[in-house]
Formats: C-alpha cells, sequence, structure tokens
C-alpha cells in the first residue's frame, strides 16, 4: 500500500509539473552576451531579434521575470521623456520597449531596459496581449 501511495504520489507531481510549464505559454529569452532576444510563442514558431541592454556602468537585471504593467506609449519619467513605444515592464523601472536607435541594436546602450526594433517591440506587445501576462515568462541571462 505504501508503494502505491509513493506511485500515486509520484504522477500527481509529474502532471502538476508538466499543467505548470504548459501554463508558460510565451517565453521571451534575452541573452545580453550577445544581445539577441529569441521569442518561443504558442505557435512554435521561433523569432530571433537583435536587442540592445545596459551600457557599462549600467545594469539589465538578470533572471526570470513576468510582465508587471503593458503600456502601449510610455515616456520616460527617468531619462528625459524618452518615449518608449510598446513598454512590457517586468521588474519596477525596467522594461522591455522600442526604441528609435535602432542603429545602435546588437550594442550595448540603454540605460537597463531591453531595447528593440518598434516594429519587433510592437509584436512581442501584441502577443503577450492575446496570451496574457500569467502566461509569459521572460528569462535573461549572461
Amino acid at each position: 500500500m505504501r508503494r502505491l501511495g509513493t506511485v500515486i504520489l509520484g504522477l500527481w507531481l509529474m502532471l502538476g509539473a508538466a499543467g505548470m510549464a504548459a501554463a508558460q505559454a510565451l517565453t521571451v529569452e534575452v541573452d545580453l552576451s550577445d544581445q539577441m532576444m529569441r521569442v518561443l510563442p504558442p505557435s512554435g514558431e521561433v523569432m530571433v531579434w537583435p536587442v540592445s541592454t545596459a551600457r557599462p556602468g549600467k545594469v539589465t537585471p538578470t533572471g526570470t521575470f513576468q510582465p508587471q504593467t503593458l503600456k502601449r506609449m510610455h515616456y520616460s519619467t527617468l531619462y528625459n521623456n524618452a518615449p518608449m513605444p510598446f513598454s512590457i515592464f517586468f521588474y519596477g523601472n525596467y522594461a522591455i520597449h522600442g526604441t528609435n536607435q535602432v542603429d545602435r541594436l546588437s550594442t550595448t546602450a540603454s540605460a537597463g531596459c531591453v531595447r528593440l526594433h518598434p516594429a519587433h517591440a510592437e509584436m512581442l506587445f501584441n502577443l503577450v496581449l492575446q496570451v496574457g501576462k500569467a502566461d509569459t515568462r521572460i528569462v535573461i541571462r549572461r
């Protein structure tokens, strides 16, 4: 009887873990070392885009996050009202957003946010709206 209980508990834990993994329908991976973003939507189509993250002396936070706030157009209160279209705030004042400095993508140039081409930022923003903040995972690695 004890062995049956262990087997049932193991199956329950496996099913629960699988359910939790399935809940993460949208994964956004940012690699700080190569300044690239991989977007893995529920459709299975992988998108790879150049980004711009923290310049020397600044920090882009690393770890796993979920979107906190989405704003179609935000103006930075910290950096001279800089436009931040399609902002996905994930950690305090840190966001993934579009930039008008597309020539700086693939380089470290931001104050800590993850900058994208505006068209890519809009696509990502709409994916997060479609999937939902709770089912979106943002992973930022060195």
